[in-house]
């Protein structure tokens, strides 16, 4: 039996939370309700003129797997973190959800944690400010072949794709779970992370990856047929599981040739934040425990209408018991 259920590999953020009105952010140069990338001195500078901050460990796949352990999974994480503070914080954070945190902080790494600065105004938006520090910095030297041959599923972030030694990171985790028989795949997180990568992107997954996940704007960009269908045709007959969700119109699960489409319920969120996140999590629940296709996509669903509910990108609640109210367990 695999020691790791799920390991996941991705950016360790860590999410830096104060409420703001718009003369702050106007004062700051903080443009509302968008994410930007910044550099370490914007990054310095708005860290300091944060008061009351809130913080919690972030990241999309770790986001992912802290939904797999609320559902009592085994889960393992590969990111990079400094042994700063924020670092420090990160890995003890991520131990205490269940998930373990492969790699220690870097000693004397050059560069400081990643931190995503995020300034709530009072109509609820959200600005975010992303310094991406030492976690882009991710190579295959990071990764731990021995985790990943223990893992029954590996599930890897398309924002780590940014850099060489990102993608030389995924193939790494990707090549040792298949070669010991387990299941690699990804979450494409950003059609403009496609555009970027768009090559790279069909060859890792014809090659190298089981199943792919994504909404339908990141599934489009990667053939760009201009047609929904045409593009999962394209993209299901290069890999063996495909996943679209569609927001309020659904899922689309495309498992060797075969079609499965999941109504879902239109839910106005409170904060949709997460909700890709926690979809996998669900999805990859159903996945791992020999769920069929339709289940599984249920199962996405609900842990995802758990999580828009609230404020914040992880559940509140015991996802098994969202399940058990959905009939799904």
């Amino acid at each position: 039996m695999k020691r790791y259920q799920v390991v996941g590999i991705g950016n360790a953020v860590v999410d830096v939370l104060t409420r703001a009105d718009d003369s702050f952010l106007d004062h700051m140069g903080i443009e509302k309700g968008i994410m930007q990338l910044i550099e370490r001195p914007r990054a310095e500078t708005l860290y300091g003129a944060m008061e009351d901050r809130v913080q919690a460990p972030g990241g999309s796949v770790a986001n992912t797997l802290a939904g797999l352990g609320n559902l009592g999974l085994q889960t393992a994480f590969i990111g990079r973190v400094k042994d700063d503070a924020l670092g420090t914080f990160y890995a003890e954070a991520m131990e205490e959800i269940g998930t373990r945190f492969v790699n220690a902080p870097v000693a004397g790494g050059e560069l400081p944690t990643s931190r995503c600065m995020i300034f709530v105004s009072p109509d609820g938006e959200r600005s975010m400010n992303t310094y991406l520090g030492i976690s882009a910095e991710l190579g295959p030297d990071d990764v731990d072949e021995d985790v990943a041959a223990n893992a029954e599923v590996v599930f890897l972030e398309g924002y780590l794709f940014d850099k060489p030694k990102g993608k030389e990171a995924f193939q790494s985790l990707a090549r040792a779970c298949r070669a010991a028989g387990g299941r690699a795949g990804i979450a494409i997180s950003d059609p403009f992370c496609v555009e970027r990568h768009r090559e790279d992107f069909l060859r890792l997954i014809e090659h190298e990856l089981d199943y792919v996940i994504g909404n339908e704007a990141e599934i489009r960009a990667l053939y760009q047929n201009d047609d929904l269908e045409s593009d999962l045709a394209a993209v299901s007959s290069i890999c063996p599981l495909v996943i679209c969700t569609r927001s309020g119109d659904g899922v689309t699960i495309m498992q060797e040739g075969v079609r499965t489409d999941v109504a879902v319920d239109k839910i106005v969120p409170v904060d949709a934040t997460g909700a890709g996140d926690q979809y996998a999590a669900g999805f990859l629940y159903g996945l791992v425990s020999g769920a069929d296709m339709e289940t599984c996509g249920r199962m996405g669903h609900a842990a995802a209408g758990e999580v828009i509910s609230h404020m914040g990108p992880r559940p509140e609640r015991k996802l098994m018991d969202v399940f058990a109210e959905a009939g799904l367990v």
